[in-house]
């Protein structure tokens, strides 16, 4: 599990749809859409990670967003910035950081806990395909909010006929107080709240 979902498998929900096109470098050295360079994997046509936009320094203010398509020879993507869009996502299971070493992990997943697009995922143990984790703070600075987690339509209790039709209920972690990787649909917001706090 070390590449971005790919192909119609991505989408949660059919929307809303406001698309963005952005540029993802305004110069050689600003990332305006972050994290999509190394150390993680450059981003390629296809993949549909979530990322945060904007300068680095207006964290954790910044509008987190699903690429929807990417173009690698104009090194520009549009982006879906609309609230409530569903995605299929890869998340660590982190949630605290001792300076940017991971040592705090999400055992349990509920529904609608928060994730956050975290630049600090660094490590060996996740490769690359995970731009997201359960870590409000990445021990380098507060992470803008990406979404809640929410149920998958594989998830869902069985219903009545025409319903959904597995009880599998929210993805769990693999082990308890390992880094891995939860394959889980995430709710993307852009909102921080009365007042403007996240």
């Amino acid at each position: 599990m070390t590449e971005f979902y790919e192909g119609p498998g991505w989408e949660g929900s059919s929307g809303p749809i406001q698309p963005f096109m952005a540029h993802l470098n305004d110069d050689d050295t600003t990332d305006l859409a972050w994290p999509c360079v190394a150390p993680f994997d450059t981003l390629d046509n296809g993949e549909h990670p979530i990322l945060a936009l904007g300068r680095k320094a207006n964290r954790p203010r910044n509008v987190t967003a699903v690429v929807m398509t990417y173009n690698s020879d104009t090194d520009t993507a549009v982006f879906n910035v609309a609230d409530k869009f569903i995605s299929v996502q890869y998340v660590a299971n982190v949630n605290s950081y001792s300076g940017t070493t991971p040592n705090g992990w999400q055992n349990t997943i509920y529904p609608l806990d928060p994730v956050y697009v975290d630049d600090s995922l660094a490590i060996a143990a996740l490769d690359a395909g995970c731009t997201l984790s359960f870590a409000q703070d990445g021990g380098i600075g507060e992470n803008p909010l990406a979404g809640y987690v929410v149920w998958c339509q594989d998830e869902y209790d069985d219903q009545a006929v025409g319903g959904p039709n597995t009880s599998q209920g929210i993805n769990q972690p693999a082990e308890e107080g390992v880094i891995g990787l939860v394959t889980l649909c995430i709710m993307q917001v852009n909102d921080f709240g009365p007042g403007g706090e996240s």
